[in-house]
């Protein structure tokens, strides 16, 4: 009922039960997440249905609700139990009902122009006072920039006042500088990840066909203040557009804004509308935290091609232009091609001989080539086990993949036996697309370059593994790849992939912790921190920024709040690369002890004793320890305390205490430390790391 076509009605119906079946379903691995709604109209429901399918990402949600129609006040004037709760993230649930002043028709300048302002919902005329104290913004000629929309109209050319501007701009230039004002004074406050819905159409046209594109026309109005939107989200870290004129769009608009639900509820659209509403929010918010899914796993026949390559020969297979389905299927790879662009890695699992499979790959119209894929399985196992396989050779785990058949029967057997892996029902084959998608697995909130490059960087990693087996000696296989790493403070051209990694990686991540990239450049810039990034690079290629460490300087101790690495340089003496040059910069910091701190969740067992094997000790394992819960060791020699994180979060993914069912370990480096690789280069800068110490 999450997937496409989402059961609206059975999780507005049976909301208790299905909580109830979510909540009991995970084994303990939830990533708590606390969530302020501020709305412009009533949010109950929307609460309600947002928490579910976080539920279902596996986010574990707490919720502040505004009152209604606080969502300005509670933004800009403050509000003890909003900063009580510290969101993580605030979702602000405003829609075209929200919008104080429309431009009226005709008063001034005819046809094509635009007069004095009408109200909107709030029944405010031009000039008035917001009733929450909203300010009225700089005016500017919006029509004299690009496009007629930009995120700061003030910069347009162009004076001031309604000599410069016509009545409909000013009053984009008031809209829009009542949301920035909120998003700036939020984004000063909170520090974190802000979702806005833009703005659905107008239900009503007064002008018909020409409420488009003359001035004073509602659904002109809006499509210009959704650009200015869409600018500032553009250019601006931190706001994500949660894009209601397109779902209300999918939707139907009609049906959307049913005018019953807001006279008698005063919901902004229609009851059943909502579960929709939600899932979008929610993709947002599993997308900025790490819970996208990250392999497109894929048939062949009948999914990617009509008909059976083993059967009907490659030369008979539908996927041109010549038929229909011919076209369905073609239109089906070029969208799948698409991917690799967002990072999105590509395999096939078919039921196939691998020639075969690769001869319909390679036909000249077939936009796919064998290229495109990081790893294909074709033979005669179980799909199933090539799916594991397949997440084996990769370096991921199987629920980070999306399988991809038109056979219900295969599906049934991987959603039963790969638990986690998304499993969509794909419909006939014009549906494909639909069905991918509707449901948002790749949700995008940024791209960085390793991003565009992760496929090539899979592939890379499987002329590796080639390589490997020709080596008796793995030392020898590992000088073999002449790797270099770049092992540097966090810089402001990788804050951004970073992050992404805090919110990516489960299995080598020794706390778990989850950081936007707000909280990452506050980290780096706090002089406390000791940050570091590694970026790894050999003769087969860039394997791009894999590995991200960060301490907290108290006293002479070294406290590591974060150690992640990308699972696919594992085994690569990467880890030891980083311990070393992290032990240089501590030294050179005056510190003669690191304390190292693992929290397990049900994906990361695979570094439970990473510390005992860099020459840690374990001074700890149990829940209420001291040296754990950041107090005083009280001895001379002991680990001193844990201050809290940057993000100022005191739980771990899981949602237990930080230190819950952890360990922590220390190391003495004033006695001196062993280097712990030689078979990777280490530069900074592009030039070799020598001996002398370098600061954060």
């Amino acid at each position: 009922m999450f997937e496409y076509p989402i059961d609206g009605e059975t999780l507005l119906r049976k909301y208790r039960s299905i909580r109830r079946e979510l909540m009991g379903g995970c084994q303990g691995d939830w990533l708590d997440k606390r969530i302020a709604i501020l709305g412009g109209s009533t949010t109950a429901e929307v609460r309600k249905m947002l928490e579910l399918f976080l539920l279902y990402h596996g986010i574990r949600p707490v919720f502040y609700e505004s009152e209604y129609g606080a969502y300005w006040r509670d933004a800009m004037f403050g509000n003890d139990a909003l900063a009580a709760f510290a969101p993580d993230v605030i979702y602000i649930h405003t829609t075209v009902r929200d919008i104080e002043r429309f431009p009226e028709v005709g008063a001034a300048g005819g046809a094509g122009g635009a007069g004095e302002p009408t109200p909107g919902k709030g029944g405010l005329l031009a000039g008035e006072a917001h009733p929450d104290g909203a300010g009225t913004a700089e005016v500017a000629d919006a029509s004299k920039c690009p496009g007629g929309a930009v995120a700061d109209v003030s910069k347009c050319s162009g004076g001031t006042g309604a000599g410069a501007a016509s009545a409909e701009d000013a009053l984009l230039a008031q809209e829009f500088g009542r949301f920035r004002g909120m998003w700036e004074k939020l984004a000063a406050d909170y520090h974190c990840p802000i979702i806005q819905n833009n703005f659905e159409y107008p239900d009503v046209r007064l002008l018909g066909n020409a409420d488009a594109y003359m001035q004073g026309g509602r659904v002109r109005f809006v499509s210009r203040l959704n650009l200015m939107f869409a600018d500032y989200a553009a250019t601006h870290g931190g706001l994500y557009i949660n894009d209601i004129n397109w779902l209300s769009a999918d939707y139907g608009l009609g049906r959307w804004a049913d005018p019953f639900y807001w006279h008698m509820y005063k919901y902004a659209m229609a009851l059943p509308a909502i579960p929709h509403l939600a899932q979008s929010v929610a993709r947002i918010v599993k997308s900025l935290y790490g819970k996208n899914k990250k392999v497109l796993a894929l048939d062949l026949d009948n999914t990617l091609w009509g008909g059976v390559v083993g059967d009907d020969g490659p030369e008979n297979l539908e996927m041109g232009q010549e038929t229909s389905a011919g076209q369905a299927f073609a239109a089906m790879q070029s969208y799948v091609k698409a991917h690799p662009k967002l990072g999105v890695v590509l395999g096939v699992i078919s039921k196939n001989d691998e020639e075969n499979a690769l001869a319909g790959l390679r036909r000249p119209d077939s936009a796919l080539a064998p290229e495109d894929f990081a790893s294909i399985k074709a033979n005669w196992q179980p799909k199933s086990q090539n799916l594991v396989e397949m997440a084996d050779e990769l370096g991921l785990l199987p629920d980070s993949f999306v399988f991809v058949d038109d056979n219900p029967a295969e599906r049934e057997i991987v959603r039963r036996q790969v638990p986690g892996a998304a499993v969509p029902d794909m419909g006939q084959p014009e549906l494909y697309i639909r069905a991918l998608d509707r449901n948002g697995y790749f949700e995008v909130t940024g791209l960085s370059a390793d991003d565009l490059a992760r496929g090539d960087m899979y592939r890379e990693n499987a002329r590796r593994k080639q390589a490997e087996t020709a080596f008796a000696d793995y030392h020898a296989y590992l000088e073999s790849l002449e790797m270099a790493a770049e092992i540097a403070p966090f810089a402001p051209m990788y804050m951004s992939r970073i992050a992404q990694l805090t919110n990516k990686s489960n299995q080598f991540n020794l706390t778990t912790r989850r950081y936007s990239q707000e909280e990452i450049e506050a980290m780096a810039g706090d002089g406390r921190y000791i940050t570091l990034y590694g970026k790894l690079t050999d003769r087969f290629g860039d394997n791009g920024v894999v590995s991200v460490v960060a301490g907290e300087v108290v006293g002479e101790t070294l406290h590591i709040r974060l150690w992640l690495m990308s699972c696919r340089v594992l085994k690569r003496s990467m880890e030891h690369a980083m311990m070393d040059e992290l032990v240089r910069r501590a030294q050179a910091r005056g510190v003669t002890r690191i304390a190292g701190y693992y929290y397990p969740t049900a994906k990361n067992g695979m570094v439970r004793d990473f510390y005992g094997g860099m020459g840690f000790e374990r001074v700890s394992g149990g829940a209420t320890d001291a040296l754990a819960d950041g107090e005083a060791a009280g001895g001379a020699g002991g680990v001193s305390g844990q201050a809290e994180s940057a993000s100022g979060q005191a739980e771990s993914a899981s949602g237990q205490p930080e230190n819950a069912g952890g360990t922590v370990w220390e190391l003495d480096i004033g006695r001196g430390y062993e280097v712990k690789q030689d078979v990777i280069k280490i530069v900074c800068g592009g030039k070799p790391v020598t001996d002398e110490a370098g600061g954060s």
